[in-house]
């Protein structure tokens, strides 16, 4: 089944949802799908039921289950063409969709938003593990492809836990991801700037959706930002608040938001994001794991402590709002242009030390662990993290933000990171220094958005590969 030139890329995410429709083999089978918030789950799943004459029903908002079965008895009718079933329990509507499968040819069907239906019917996981237990009729009768899906991530991934009812149910579980930083670049159509591209991937991240809310060009960088971004009437200036709000699984947001901007200060561990807050570590571990859960936070391994980690945001825009917006929010609320402008303008140590220079870390980490060929680091990679080695001669932390490994857990390559600042041979000498204290020869990477010394380019040439030069030339288009 072809994918339509409406939907940009999502080859990948296609094929999964196309090779689990077309599956004609008898028996009911169930797939799960999830994602943050404005990725394309419901373009994808309502294009695949258009291509595949399924039926595809969401809902609004939490409502009573009577509603819902009303509206699913509605959805049925308009599909089959015949009388609305009577839908009294959700074990009658279960029930009703695996029949709809009754046929020779697979029929899919989509519960979008399945978390406002599973919190007013909490019985409803359950529900649709009995029928697809191995002797019921759904396995034995129908050729029903069902696909739950849901924007709150911590519910969704739930739902197929080891301990829950659908647990083992579930042949096929596809995350939609938002797009990387070069998909991201080609969507925006600025992949021939790249450096408009990485600020861009900065400010927005990879979510497709925003470019829908976004009035003017980025190219005319500050004005778009203060029309967009600072804008308290754009869609973009309240979108990170509508994230929090719309996940079901977030009581406090007031608190959940507060850590987000510890974090986006520049606090990365429990104890000095629990002092930003206000709050005992033993009762900070709650929103943590709940930011995490939700996919809000993710926390990066120290690659030489294992009981060392640091939290990160995980979205872009969401990292812009509690940097920039949510501390100017009374000079923001109230839109004015040129107040706006000011705020942008005020805001730049802030915006390049705590937005630009860790979406660019991010961006250099996915290059080496997605984009960056095996020759590149003399091996094939496996994880890339950061890690700090203590310097016990210098009594002194060597910072390493790029942690190559192979499968083996071999160290391949140690890098380092700068966003805005011309590297040189000091940045070369300060990795060989943590190359020594390993007592290791691993490839040294040196990563920069704004060059490197004509030294140390001749450095680098005369290599023969141990010292690698990643521009934004490089990370764009090289591997």
């Amino acid at each position: 089944m072809q994918k339509p030139d409406f939907i940009f890329g999502r080859e990948q995410e296609w094929q999964a949802l196309a090779d689990f429709a077309v599956d004609s083999r008898l028996g009911a089978t169930l797939g799960v799908v999830s994602g943050r918030r404005r990725q394309g789950k419901t373009l994808l799943l309502e294009t695949l039921c258009e291509q595949t004459g399924g039926l595809y029903f969401a809902v609004p908002e939490n409502m009573p289950k009577t509603e819902h079965l009303l509206r699913l008895g509605q959805a049925i009718a308009r599909h089959t063409g015949g009388l609305a079933p009577a839908l009294n329990t959700w074990d009658d509507a279960v029930e009703a969709l695996f029949r709809l499968g009754h046929g020779d040819e697979p029929l899919v069907v989509v519960l979008d938003e399945f978390p406002y239906m599973a919190t007013s019917a909490p019985e409803l996981p359950s529900i649709i593990q009995h029928a697809l237990s191995p002797r019921g009729m759904a396995r034995r009768e129908s050729r029903t492809r069902l696909i739950l899906c849901g924007s709150s991530i911590s519910f969704m991934s739930q739902l197929v836990s080891g301990s829950a009812a659908l647990y083992g149910r579930a042949v096929l579980s596809l995350f939609v991801p938002a797009f990387d930083f070069r998909t991201a670049a080609a969507f925006w159509r600025v992949e021939q700037d790249h450096r408009l591209a990485a600020i861009l991937f900065a400010l927005v991240g990879g979510t497709p959706a925003y470019i829908e809310y976004a009035s003017g060009t980025p190219t005319d960088l500050d004005r778009w930002v203060s029309a967009n971004l600072l804008n308290a009437n754009n869609m973009l200036f309240r979108q990170p608040r509508m994230l929090l709000s719309e996940d079901t699984s977030f009581k406090e947001i007031g608190m959940y938001g507060t850590v987000l901007t510890a974090v986006a200060e520049g606090n990365h561990v429990v104890s000095t994001i629990a002092r930003r807050v206000g709050k005992p570590v033993v009762d900070l571990s709650h929103y943590l794991k709940g930011l995490q859960d939700g996919g809000f936070l993710f926390q990066a391994e120290d690659a030489f402590r294992a009981n060392r980690s640091r939290y990160q945001i995980a979205d872009s825009l969401v990292r812009f709002h509690h940097a920039i917006v949510y501390p100017n929010w009374s000079r923001l609320d109230l839109y004015r242009p040129e107040r706006a402008a000011q705020v942008w303008q005020e805001s730049q140590a802030t915006f390049s030390s705590q937005v630009m220079g860790p979406a660019f870390e991010h961006i250099c980490r996915v290059w080496a662990a997605q984009f960056a060929s095996s020759d590149t680091f003399g091996g094939q990679q496996a994880t890339v993290t950061y890690g700090v080695i203590n310097d016990r001669s210098g009594r002194s932390q060597i910072e390493l933000d790029i942690v190559v490994r192979d499968p083996a857990r071999r160290i391949l390559a140690l890098g380092e990171v700068k966003w805005g600042e011309r590297m040189g041979m000091a940045h070369l000498a300060r990795i060989r220094r943590a190359a020594e204290l390993l007592e290791l020869e691993p490839v040294a990477c040196l990563f920069s958005g704004s060059g490197f010394t004509g030294e140390l380019r001749t450095h680098a040439d005369a290599s023969n590969g141990a010292v690698q030069l990643v521009d934004l030339a490089r990370l764009y288009e090289g591997c």
